[in-house]
């Protein structure tokens, strides 16, 4: 693997942590149990999409 995929890796680990991250704070923060339910999914793809890219390495 070359230095430049390295980083690009690194840069999209980065991105789906904070994606994530920021899934779940909204996610917390809404009443709207529908709505809810559709950012907390999006915060496991994110989870599940940062696992992918780890494995990479």
């Amino acid at each position: 693997m070359t230095s430049k995929e390295l980083l690009y890796i690194e840069d999209a680990l980065g991105h789906e942590q904070y994606f994530q991250t920021k899934c779940k704070e909204t996610a917390s923060q809404l009443q709207d149990q529908n709505l809810k339910n559709c950012v907390e999914q999006m915060a496991q793809e994110h989870q599940k999409m940062f696992g992918q890219f780890y494995n990479l390495l």
